[in-house]
């Protein structure tokens, strides 16, 4: 459900203390956000059906896993093809390492945001998964260096 929904104090509360601790359970996030723990869990129950919270995820560090190299792939489509971005979604999203795709409009297209183990990873990625998608008409490669900032939180 997408209704709109009005945030009062309490909402705005409950919701920055979720956020910074997603993992609490009611009645500690209740504690934090000064209400009770049934008024904590109607706010969150009528946040999640109307669409303000859509999830609680899992935030996995990649590097930890082995993955030592990132990459943002800048993608331009040969829009001349009438499905061009929908047949390099559709391939794009069977990728694993690729972690996002966002759209644009603009001279740029397609972002791609993948990970890779090493150099040599990263190499066969582009070659034989990233440079065989269709309806490329130009891309580039940003190497990411660090992550300055990486934060979803809302300013409520």
């Amino acid at each position: 459900m997408n209704e709109t929904i009005i945030l009062d104090d309490t909402d705005r509360r409950i919701l920055r203390q979720f956020q910074a601790a997603p993992d609490l359970g009611t009645a500690d996030l209740a504690g934090r956000a000064g209400v009770t723990p049934a008024t904590c869990w109607r706010r969150l129950e009528r946040m999640q059906a109307c669409g303000v919270i859509l999830a609680q995820e899992a935030v996995i560090d990649w590097a930890a896993l082995g993955y030592a190299v990132e990459v943002s792939l800048r993608v331009t489509l040969d829009k001349t093809q009438p499905r061009a971005f929908d047949e390099f979604l559709a391939h794009a999203r069977e990728i694993p390492e690729v972690l996002e795709l966002q759209t644009f409009i603009g001279r740029v297209d397609v972002r791609l945001s993948l990970i890779a183990r090493d150099m040599r990873h990263y190499q066969q990625l582009y070659r034989d998964r990233i440079l065989v998608l269709p309806h490329i008409a130009d891309i580039e490669a940003l190497m990411h260096i660090a992550r300055v900032k990486s934060d979803e939180a809302l300013p409520v």
